[in-house]
């Protein structure tokens, strides 16, 4: 069963995307402009400025602007202009429920930022419910510096979302994604992690080659990639704190489409010899050695880990067209996961096990639809005509992926129930492809 609420590959192209990925249209292209579609009646809150204790008139950066666009950007809630607040308290004392109720939100939030050395401070917050005047959350978050305060922001609105909403907030979450700028034979492929937001963009590693498909580590302190440096894909692993890195697969023909194990020992990769028959095999990062576990003549990429690491979901045509399969970790017998319509690839599990996000052929367009693993039922969320590269967030409840606008490639999140969705640009235009939602920031 289909629902439509609103693929990475185009048909029978299969073995192109493993050979040259999402090669990208280039032009310029500078920091993400986030416009957001939210469900048709937010909740309405009151994020009041926050009181500053410390040196000097003005507050390091403003948290609690950085809290109200976390809550708008989420398209969940409608923080209230200030100039609307009969009130501005700072302490949870001095806060005035009738005022309150009076403008119409139905929460709450005060705070102060406190100094407490030359760059230490103390971030602090209150969540009340207006309706029942009552604190949700009251939290402080000392030994905070400049270089992570807006972190601590993101944590503190991380917080009052899982409260509000019981969805544990993404807010201090990372994206990666690759770019390119320049020209022909000045082109330059980067590829890029930003805040969630889109703030702090900054690039981990450059190359006239390109570059594909970024993977996550579980503890967000590496990435796996592929890079076509030397004209020849190769797989490397790069710690994103010292920039090292270093490569785990160069065999001869294709190596391609890595993805973490669940425990970050190894990675699940698509690798064909001479002959370019894929298949899918798992590697052992610290040996190097690999366990081939499908052989079929048929095309088999793109592998994804479930949660539990116990299989392994992959890309196949053996059946005549691209469908999902999954085969035990271990290695056994695959089988066919999906059954919806002809086309369906790029499988990527939500971190809670539940879902399964894929690229759907939507009658003659490649959309993001995500599939109920214990229904089966299977809703297409994008509206794109070739969308690709899902991801989940951490929490399982929204997705980011790559589509185009104009000859621009963007990128766009969407809740999994297809209802809130943002989209993602370069400021000055601009193509980005391949995201990949970081998971949880480990503090």
């Amino acid at each position: 069963m289909k629902t439509e609420v609103t693929g990475d590959i185009v048909p029978n192209k299969l073995r192109t995307l493993v050979l040259l990925g999402v090669l990208l249209h280039v032009t310029a292209a500078a920091e993400l402009v986030i416009d957001v579609q939210g469900v048709a009646q937010p909740t309405p809150v009151a994020i009041v400025p926050f009181g500053w204790e410390g040196d000097g008139g003005v507050m390091p950066i403003g948290v609690a602007d950085i809290i109200t666009a976390d809550l708008r950007r989420s398209g969940r809630f409608a923080p209230i202009a200030e100039e609307k607040m009969l009130q501005k308290p700072t302490d949870g004392a001095d806060v005035d429920f009738q005022d309150w109720s009076f403008v119409g939100v139905e929460a709450v939030v005060v705070g102060k930022l406190l100094q407490t050395g030359a760059d230490e401070f103390t971030l602090q917050f209150q969540l009340f419910d207006v309706f029942g005047r009552r604190q949700l959350v009251g939290y402080r978050m000392p030994n905070v510096s400049r270089a992570t305060m807006r972190g601590a922001a993101h944590r503190a609105a991380d917080m009052i979302y899982e409260k509000l909403t019981g969805i544990k907030g993404v807010f201090g979450t990372r994206v990666a994604y690759v770019r390119a700028t320049g020209q022909a034979e000045d082109r330059l492929y980067s590829l890029m992690i930003s805040d969630q937001d889109g703030f702090n963009e900054h690039t981990i590693m450059e190359s006239k080659d390109p570059i594909m498909s970024p993977a996550w580590s579980p503890d967000s302190r590496q990435l796996a990639y592929v890079s076509f440096e030397g004209n020849q894909s190769s797989i490397w692993v790069q710690t994103l704190r010292t920039g090292n890195r270093f490569q785990v697969s160069a065999r001869p023909g294709i190596n391609g489409a890595p993805s973490f194990s669940p425990d970050g020992r190894q990675l699940v990769l698509t690798l064909g010899g001479v002959d370019g028959n894929l298949d899918i095999h798992v590697l052992d990062i610290n040996s190097r050695q690999t366990t081939r576990l499908t052989t079929h003549r048929a095309i088999d990429t793109e592998g994804s880990w479930s949660p539990d690491g116990k299989y392994i979901y992959f890309t196949s045509d053996r059946s005549g067209g691209p469908q999902v399969y999954r085969v035990p970790a271990t290695g056994g017998t695959p089988e066919r996961v999906t059954f919806e319509g002809s086309y369906n690839a790029r499988p990527r599990l939500s971190p809670d096990g539940t879902k399964l996000a894929l690229v759907h052929n939507d009658r003659g367009n490649y959309r993001i639809a995500v599939m109920d693993l214990e229904r089966r039922d299977l809703i297409v969320l994008s509206n794109g005509r070739q969308d690709e590269s899902p991801s989940f967030a951490p929490n399982s409840d929204s997705l980011i992926y790559a589509t185009r606008q104009g000859r621009n490639g963007v990128l766009e999140t969407v809740s999994a129930d297809g209802l809130i969705r943002q989209k993602l640009a370069a400021r000055t235009g601009g193509d980005v492809r391949e995201p990949v939602w970081s998971p949880f920031p480990r503090y």
